[in-house]
């Protein structure tokens, strides 16, 4: 395993470092503020985007930083997992940033899902407008009537009537769901019962459009609607879409979910080490700015030591992730299980125990809308449930361990 990054990894991310330190840094607060202005609360059908990030989409996709997640050399920049985690990285020091270089989730796992396992037909209606930053996308996966911890309780369903696929159920948590120019749905729901539990649901491309969807609310994560893009409810009664819509066939849900989950999870896991990185910055920053009892706060209270503590876990974490990252490009998905699903519990937290300290050095101001740690701190504790909570991969660590003693 070589933890340095390639050449063709070291050109990019230059290039984008720079591309934020231009465009992006200088911006940042005053995006965040007009956004809140442009967007109250929860009048979501009326979320607007923000003409900044927009201009800078164009300038972006202008200067070749586009679709760099894609492992494709002509619809993407044919980085691999390992090569885009430091683009990723630098990205999530900027939560709205990704979006600028159209490697937004869950667009990107909408893509690969796509691009790995869509029909031509569906390639040419979704995936080439996804490529083009021209619409977005959600996943339908969570349901709020089972606990969707087990994702084989999906109650939601998926049934065959003609040349038609009839859906029905409930979904929320679906990211992106407020977004002005969301227009698909990835769907995934029951629809062979009498299989084996993980070849029983299946994926099915919803337009939003559909009759019979009812988009019921956008949900707040600690009191924030996330606009404009949020996460949102959907109702669907007997929304018809052609069979054709079917990802890869009925049965196969679960097989695409663990395909598109990997990479993702990479790509999560590295914008929350971006948050990490930028939340130890703004509590080293405002620790030597700020003084109490006639000391710098940084020298107080075993401040220094929280620190160290920080910087040591966020380079264990980072380290852990490229390892996973390796893996997936070396042996497969499948062989990197224990690497993807670790990841999945030890970033988060390492993100929350970091933003947690970086709020108490900035004490009232860390709380509100005047530094980005609040969010931050939201999204750390979005992440710890998202794509399954900690128990689940922890569980699934576990399972693959104890297999290694079962002959000894």
């Amino acid at each position: 395993m070589h933890f340095e990054h390639s050449q063709k990894a070291q050109d990019y991310l230059s290039r984008l470092k720079t591309f934020m330190q231009e465009n992006v840094y200088p911006i940042e607060s005053k995006i965040y503020a007009e956004m809140e202005e442009m967007n109250p609360g929860g009048d979501w059908k009326n979320w607007t985007l923000h003409p900044d990030v927009e201009r800078l989409k164009v300038k972006a996709r202008e200067q070749g930083l586009w679709n760099l997640f894609l492992p494709d050399d002509e619809l993407g920049k044919g980085l691999s997992c390992l090569e885009y985690a430091p683009l990723a990285e630098e990205m999530g020091r900027v939560p709205f940033s990704p979006e600028i270089f159209n490697c937004n989730a869950p667009d990107t796992g909408n893509m690969e899902v796509l691009y790995h396992f869509g029909s031509e037909a569906q390639k040419q209606q979704w995936l080439t407008p996804l490529l083009a930053g021209e619409i977005r996308s959600v996943f339908g996966m969570t349901e709020p009537e089972v606990a969707s911890s087990d994702a084989t309780n999906m109650a939601a369903t998926i049934e065959l009537d003609g040349d038609e696929a009839v859906i029905n159920g409930k979904k929320w948590w679906s990211t992106g769901l407020g977004h002005p120019n969301a227009k698909v749905t990835v769907f995934m729901g029951l629809s062979n019962p009498e299989n084996d539990r993980h070849a029983q649901h299946s994926m099915v491309l919803v337009p939003l459009d559909s009759e019979g969807i009812e988009i019921k609310r956008m949900l707040t994560a600690y009191g924030d609607y996330d606009a404009p893009y949020g996460h949102g409810e959907m109702h669907f009664t007997n929304v018809r879409v052609p069979k054709e819509n079917i990802i890869m066939g009925m049965g196969k849900g679960f097989a695409i979910a663990q395909g598109r989950l990997g990479p993702g999870r990479i790509h999560h896991c590295m914008r929350a080490i971006g948050m990490a990185e930028k939340a130890l910055e703004l509590a080293i920053l405002r620790g030597q700015a700020r003084e109490a009892f006639g000391k710098p706060i940084i020298k107080l209270g075993g401040n220094q030591e929280r620190i160290a503590e920080a910087r040591m876990a966020i380079d264990q974490a980072r380290l852990l992730t490229l390892s996973a990252a390796w893996k997936i490009d070396a042996v497969g998905v499948k062989n990197a299980m224990t690497e993807i699903s670790a990841i999945k519990v030890v970033v988060p937290r390492m993100l929350q125990n970091v933003v947690d300290m970086a709020i108490q050095f900035h004490g009232g101001a860390g709380m509100c809308s005047d530094f980005p740690l609040a969010r931050f701190a939201a999204s750390a504790r979005s992440l710890r449930l998202a794509d399954g909570p900690d128990e689940v991969h922890q569980g699934m660590v576990t399972r693959i361990e104890l297999k290694k003693y079962l002959n000894k």
